[in-house]
């Protein structure tokens, strides 16, 4: 931390330090005016020193969170619909979770003129969105625009904005696919 630095990786940095040196490290950590990922147990650490906290979910999930405690929020969140699903799908056979189980279907639906031409070019889009998530993927791993954090925030930005259009691109094949079949 002595040297000039742009990004500082830490992982679990507070392991065997005493109180003072602890202080000082959060001391230093705060003034540091680059970027910073750390890795660490200790949460009044992390809400003290943390702009942004990167939380996973253990299932494949993350999330961007304030601090340590809206991530537990959300992560409780999800624990308790996961076990809603498995609670709905270990219900037995020929009983419904709810009423509109109990309905008669209004029969199958077919696509509209419009969503069958949606649904004919969807695949084309949904490899060009693809290609184009993987091209802001590589443009965040460009040396130079990791060094420059304004660049580093605005490519992370791009390929967030990327991911969320591939993803509802396959959530609206997924229902057209729903329709059609």
């Amino acid at each position: 931390m002595l040297q000039p630095a742009d990004v500082l990786l830490l992982d679990e940095p507070t392991n065997d330090l005493d109180i003072p040196t602890l202080d000082i490290l959060e001391e230093s950590l705060l003034e540091f005016r680059g970027s910073l990922v750390l890795v660490t147990h200790d949460r009044y650490m992390l809400d003290r020193v943390s702009t942004v906290v990167l939380g996973l979910d253990g299932q494949g999930g993350a999330g961007l969170f304030a601090d340590y405690s809206q991530w537990e929020s959300w992560l409780e969140e999800r624990q308790q619909m996961a076990q809603q699903v498995a609670k709905n799908d270990a219900r037995p056979a020929g009983q419904p979770t709810d009423r509109a189980e109990n309905r008669p279907s209004p029969g199958k639906k077919k696509l509209s003129y419009l969503e069958a031409r949606e649904y004919d070019s969807i695949e084309k889009r949904v490899a060009d969105a693809e290609h184009v998530l993987q091209a802001k993927r590589v443009q965040l791993e460009d040396p130079e625009i990791v060094s420059d954090s304004e660049r580093l925030v605005t490519a992370h930005a791009e390929m967030e904005e990327a991911q969320e259009k591939v993803d509802t691109l396959y959530a609206r094949w997924a229902e057209l696919e729903k329709k059609k079949n």
